[in-house]
């Protein structure tokens, strides 16, 4: 015990005879460590945050959209005429026969919606106008802050009340209750405001099928006061011509009563729309759950291959312990040759010089470890210095990065610091071998 005591304070006394050139070499070795923790825990961070948005749809959900096909496919289905008001999408009978032939749905929520301006005096804000029935609110998961949401009854009624989300919410109202008071929507409908749902994130585009939606400014509304008030089919207007569209259903959001049917039931929805959807495809069909899984499969593979790149920084600075410990080798000849003179064999030179490489890793290692254990506040830190001076540029970024928070991997630590140490001992072998083969008269004769 007393030997190896001595020969490790003999190892530190040697290193710290070059302060600079060790501290070059923990250098290398720390960055590796650092990076390791760092882009794991920025890869989990975004990981987690993309698994979030897609648990939000519900993993029990199956969304059924309508997508606007070609201008050509409409044009062709039209026998060559072209369209001005082309119809396209999912239709109330769709829904009818999807609720009432496959079984293993037990809820529903179809829901219109388009672009439209809300004003409250002179507060103004543009938002999405979402006509749904009383369902959707359970279906979608939308929790209420305040007030209530609308009935079936009140649904089939058509009454004019609607429910606000939050950014809507704030801005149309800064100073005063919004229950019970009137919005105009649009240039001459208004609505009374009976319930404003609770804030939540924004969910991120999915494919083709489904776009990014901001719930902060949606206003819903029922879907038979819509049906009413606005009907199929919008026309706009633009300078002497006019565009529109015919759609009944924007969305149907289907729930299903065991998620492990989840998958049958998809391919239930689209062989029964494919009937009755055979000129051109005019829907999609996102399934939450599978989503799930290949986001979990992605996380895995983002991770392994954001632990490839950092290793690669580990690689990096053992290369760089081998190059100093071989310096070293040639410097300490004659102090090599002497050792061996006085009677030290080939095991002490060898545990000589591996006990200074092994006290380089660990020391990198220790300081790398610190270091990645900040990358949470760092990176907050960073981000709001960014929202200061550069705001426009944050704002440019993507959602999932403006509101990235890394999440340390907890085994990426104790991982990140062996492989450290186990870099320092491989690429310590070497030079410790070279320096214990050394002959001790031809080193002794070294200069």
């Amino acid at each position: 015990m007393r030997h190896a005591f001595r020969t490790l304070m003999s190892g530190i006394k040697s290193l710290y005879l070059h302060p600079m050139r060790s501290l070059l070499t923990v250098l290398g070795i720390f960055i590796g460590v650092a990076s390791v923790i760092w882009l794991m825990a920025i890869g989990e961070g975004i990981s987690q945050k993309a698994q979030e948005q897609i648990e939000s749809l519900g993993a029990d959900n199956i969304i059924v959209s309508t997508i606007k096909p070609p201008n050509e496919a409409l044009s062709s289905a039209s026998g060559g005429r072209g369209m001005q008001l082309p119809e396209y999408g999912l239709t109330r009978a769709d829904y009818s026969r999807l609720t009432e032939t496959i079984p293993t749905i037990v809820n529903s929520a179809p829901i219109k919606d388009y672009q439209e301006t809300f004003q409250n005096g002179r507060w103004k804000i543009d938002g999405r106008l979402v006509g749904c029935t009383a369902s959707y609110v359970d279906v979608v998961k939308i929790t209420m802050f305040e007030g209530r949401f609308f009935t079936d009854e009140e649904n089939s009624e058509a009454q004019d009340y609607c429910i606000l989300g939050a950014g809507v919410a704030q801005t149309l109202f800064p100073y005063e209750e919004p229950l019970g008071k009137l919005i105009r929507v649009g240039d001459n409908y208004y609505y009374r405001v009976i319930g404003i749902a609770d804030s939540r994130a924004p969910s991120a585009a999915i494919g083709s099928s489904l776009k990014s939606e901001d719930y902060s400014y949606d206003v819903y509304i029922p879907l038979q006061t819509m049906q009413t008030r606005v009907g199929d089919t919008v026309v706009v207007r633009r300078s002497g011509s006019m565009e529109g569209e015919t759609v009944q259903l924007k969305q149907i959001t289907l729930k299903v009563g065991n998620v492990s049917d989840v998958m049958q039931t998809s391919e239930l929805i689209k062989l029964t729309l494919d009937k009755y959807h055979n000129k051109f495809e005019d829907y999609g069909i996102t399934v939450p759950l599978e989503l799930l899984e290949q986001a979990k499969t992605t996380r895995m593979m983002f991770n392994v291959f954001m632990g490839l790149i950092a290793g690669i920084s580990l690689v990096v600075g053992g290369i760089g312990i081998m190059n100093i410990m071989l310096a070293t080798v040639t410097e300490r000849t004659r102090e090599i040759g002497i050792r061996r003179a006085l009677g030290a064999k080939r095991g002490d030179i060898i545990r000589q010089f591996l006990i200074e490489t092994i006290v380089l890793s660990v020391v990198g290692g220790g300081l790398g470890v610190l270091v990645g254990l900040t990358c949470s506040p760092v990176t907050k830190f960073a981000m709001g210095i960014l929202k200061k001076t550069n705001p426009d540029l944050l704002a440019s970024l993507p959602p999932i990065v403006q509101e990235l928070t890394p999440i340390i991997v907890f085994w990426s630590v104790p991982l990140a610091f062996m492989i450290s140490i186990l870099i320092g001992v491989v690429f310590g072998v070497y030079p410790a071998i070279r320096a214990a083969r050394m002959d001790p008269i031809e080193a002794l004769r070294h200069e």
